[in-house]
Order: structure tokens, then sequence, then C-alpha cells
């Protein structure tokens, strides 16, 4: 697709983010590939009065371009674009549920077999740094190995996707997920699935969907 359209899904994808319950107001972010780099929400617009005009593009080299800052966060984007080359688009979410594990520094474990829509055996969270840091950066890619989704300490999560819409509904599961994990452990500590059914489950998830035409 061209730019501009890309850049109109990007404002769809950080508006749907809010309307689905899984951020808040100007927390989080968005991201999308582009040849040479990718376009990244700006820092401190509220995403309802954020414009295309708005996105700012950033080279893998870090510098970017336009008349917005980027989100502080922009590099764990840079940075699982250069070592994750099925990954097309990132979103970044303070969802409630999955914060409150983070800020547990818990990782949500094989307690459902859909756990594996983040590609492996669980969830991981990767330990507390200092938003907007190269550490942070470092720290998520870490826990993103053999991942498409993680939990940042004390923080929230990240989920990336080969588009727009993919990343958006790895998201929206993995703050559902937290719920029900959530939900469980009222009750007491749910038995977990075994890593030969989890590494069943990832396998046939990545083959999941419709095929194309």
């Amino acid at each position: 697709m061209n730019e501009d359209t890309l850049r109109e899904r990007i404002v769809h994808t950080a508006r749907a983010m809010n309307a689905l319950g899984i951020n808040q107001g100007k927390s989080g972010n968005v991201s999308a590939r582009v040849e040479g780099g990718f376009l990244v929400t700006p820092s401190g617009i509220p995403y309802e009065h954020l414009l295309p005009v708005d996105l700012v593009l950033v080279g893998m080299d870090g510098q970017a371009n336009g008349p917005r800052e980027p989100s502080s966060e922009w590099r764990f984007h840079r940075d699982i674009y250069r070592t994750r080359p099925e990954a097309g688009a990132v979103v970044h979410t303070h969802s409630s549920y999955a914060t409150t594990f983070a800020c547990l520094g818990r990782p949500i474990p094989a307690f459902h077999y859909e756990v594996a829509f983040a590609g492996g055996r669980d969830i991981r969270c990767a330990p507390y740094r200092t938003f907007g840091t190269q550490e942070l950066s470092d720290v998520a890619l870490a826990a993103l190995e053999g991942r498409k989704a993680c939990l940042l300490a004390q923080h929230g999560a990240i989920a990336f996707g080969t588009d727009l819409a993919d990343a958006l509904r790895l998201a929206d599961k993995i703050e559902h997920l937290a719920r029900i994990y959530w939900q469980a452990l009222q009750v007491g500590e749910p038995p977990l699935l075994s890593d030969g059914e989890m590494d069943l489950m990832a396998e046939r998830f990545r083959h999941y969907g419709p095929r194309p035409a």
C-alpha cells in the first residue's frame, strides 16, 4: 500500500487500541515498517487528535523525519524490525490486566492453549528498565526471542505481527488471556499444559487462519 494509506491505518489502529480498552489516553504506541525504516506515532498527542501527517518516519539509523518527535519507545520498534524480518507492525499497549502481571514481574504461563498465539510456551515478562532507553529495548528483544509478544515489567505489553491488523489482534488476545488468567487465580493456581502440547499449539498457530485465495 502507499504511504498515505499506511499512515491512515496507523492512526486507525492507535484509536482502535483505546476503543478496545487495551490502551488509555496517550500511552502506548504503534508503528509499521516501510522501506528503510518505519512510521511511528508521535510523542504526547492524544489519539483522538492524531492525524496521519503527525506520524514520524524513523530510519533504521534512528534519525527521525517530520514535524513531530517520535514516541519515546522508538528504539524497541526499530530493534524489532532490525532483528525480526517477519514483523510488519508493532503495537505497544498499557492494557489493564497484562500490565497488572507486568507490575508483578509475572509471565503468563501455559494455562490456556491460546497462549501459544504469542509464538511459544508462555508470554515472558522482560525485567524493568527505564522507558525510552536502549536498555529497555535490549531486555524486550530478549523476552521476544522466539515470541511475538511479551510483557514489560512495571510498564505494559508489546505485540508484533505481519501487519497492523495482525499486531492489534495479538495485543487484544494478550489482554484477553491476561484477564482469564487473573480470574483463574482468584480460585487457585490453574494447571499448566505440557511443553510438548504448547510446542504443538505454537506450530499449528503458525499456519492458522484463512489461506490466500
